[in-house]
């Protein structure tokens, strides 16, 4: 094995042993006197292979790792309410011989204000922000048989700030519908021409260069969102979004994003995580998109407030 790999490993083993040594990884501190609800999230994996030069099973010598922060603040009193959330995903691969990947990459902001016309349903306003941090690559080999990488996507490009109005449904404190029948969005993508034609040769993610926006003022959307530990120790989280132009409405102009994770708590330190993203945007690509991510690393959690059952 190489010196530098024993190395990282070794380095990366003893911060794991260090971090949960050093805290513990779900801290519940109930605050019944406060209007707030707060939970902090933060997950780390790490996946990593090392072979010695004569290893005859063959192999890559790699370095993984991708992490996932989420905070949110919710704010209820009387029949007002104000959610909150920000929510940053990242990671990457190294991989010997063709360097740093992105696997992961993700920033949501999001914030909504209701007020409850009944015990189920409610009123709001919301504003959302959605984009990455780095570039984005696909890999294609050259007539030389020498891979490439081919820019196509960076942070703002795609971004998309959507503003809806609407009504909620609620019937429980893990499930919520929001139905917006006036949900303008804008997109914008900096520097559309790098993305031409690698992603499309007139309209990358429907902005026309040299324009960097798009606006699609009447709109309609539609969000589910779905969170709830539904056996011990094991959580399920989806979240779907519908979203539709009414001034270019047809079947396949019709956007669809659905997120889903499943994360069992092995012990107070380990957790497992599986899920994926499948999305439909007719302005990105004809065919619907999916991702997918095994995850089995640390977490630690921080709420002031006991989970519903």
């Amino acid at each position: 094995m190489k010196a530098t790999s024993t190395i990282t490993f070794v380095a990366l083993l003893i911060a794991l042993l260090f971090i949960s040594s050093s805290v513990t990884s779900q801290i519940i501190k109930p605050d019944t006197l406060s209007n707030w609800k707060k939970k902090f999230v933060f997950n780390l994996n790490v996946n990593q292979a090392a072979f010695s030069s004569n290893w005859k099973g063959g192999g890559v010598n790699s370095l993984g790792l991708n992490g996932l922060l989420n905070y949110r603040a919710n704010y209820s009193k009387n029949r007002d309410s104000w959610d909150n959330e920000i929510s940053l995903l990242y990671g990457f691969v190294n991989n010997s011989g063709q360097g740093y990947r992105k696997t992961l990459d993700r920033i949501l902001l999001d914030t909504k204000y209701g007020y409850k016309l009944s015990d189920d349903w409610g009123l709001f306003t919301n504003l959302n922000f959605l984009s990455q941090f780095a570039k984005g690559y696909t890999y294609e080999k050259d007539a030389n048989g020498v891979e490439q990488g081919i820019l196509i996507s960076d942070f703002m490009a795609p971004a998309f700030v959507t503003f809806a109005i609407g009504a909620e449904y609620h019937p429980a404190e893990y499930f919520t519908v929001r139905i917006s029948p006036f949900a303008p969005r804008v997109t914008i993508v900096n520097d559309p021409e790098r993305f031409i034609p690698a992603v499309d040769p007139v309209a990358p993610y429907g902005v026309e260069p040299p324009d960097e926006t798009r606006f699609e003022w009447l709109a309609f959307q539609l969000v589910a969102e779905f969170d709830k530990d539904i056996a011990t120790n094991l959580n399920l989280k989806w979240r779907y979004m519908m979203f539709a132009n009414y001034e270019t409405l047809e079947l396949k102009t019709i956007d669809h994003r659905l997120e889903l994770m499943l994360n069992a708590k092995v012990n107070r330190f380990i957790t497992v995580g599986l899920g994926g993203i499948l999305l439909y945007d007719y302005d990105q690509d004809t065919g619907a998109q999916v991702s997918q991510v095994f995850n089995l690393g640390f977490a630690y959690t921080f709420q002031n407030y006991e989970e519903s059952k």
